[in-house]
């Protein structure tokens, strides 16, 4: 069994996806349109050119997302993307990358659990949680 955090935007997938591979040191799968899939005759003509389907590998993890169907798009909330990292310069240079054009709900920083911890929420609404544990 997989679990695959699913993020659902309204209309900047691609761009959404395209900003993480960038962030993160990913890669875009897939980009599937809705346009030439079954899907095409269900959503309005200036929506097939949205994405009904992304996925992007980051060290053998997959973060998938779609454009949704429009009119349905509600702001995410009660959830974060936790990102656990190894070095500390690693996780400042991924907080620093996500906060682009973002909100910083707590900047990163030393805590009494992590070397470096902090919270964003992307220019995407998408919010994260960026984490470098302490050694053992």
């Amino acid at each position: 069994m997989q679990l695959n955090p699913y993020l659902f935007f309204n209309g900047q997938c691609q761009s959404a996806f395209q900003f993480y591979e960038r962030c993160l040191g990913g890669k875009v799968e897939t980009i599937m349109p809705y346009e030439g899939s079954p899907m095409e005759d269900q959503v309005p003509p200036e929506w097939r050119n949205k994405v009904m389907h992304a996925e992007l590998t980051v060290n053998n993890r997959v973060l998938m997302g779609s454009d949704g169907m429009p009119g349905e798009y509600k702001v995410p909330k009660g959830f974060s993307i936790s990102l656990n990292m190894d070095a500390p310069t690693k996780a400042e240079q991924i907080f620093q990358a996500l906060a682009e054009n973002g909100t910083v709900s707590m900047p990163i920083q030393e805590t009494f659990w992590a070397i470096r911890f902090g919270m964003v929420t992307d220019q995407f609404s998408i919010p994260w949680l960026i984490n470098c544990d302490k050694p053992a």
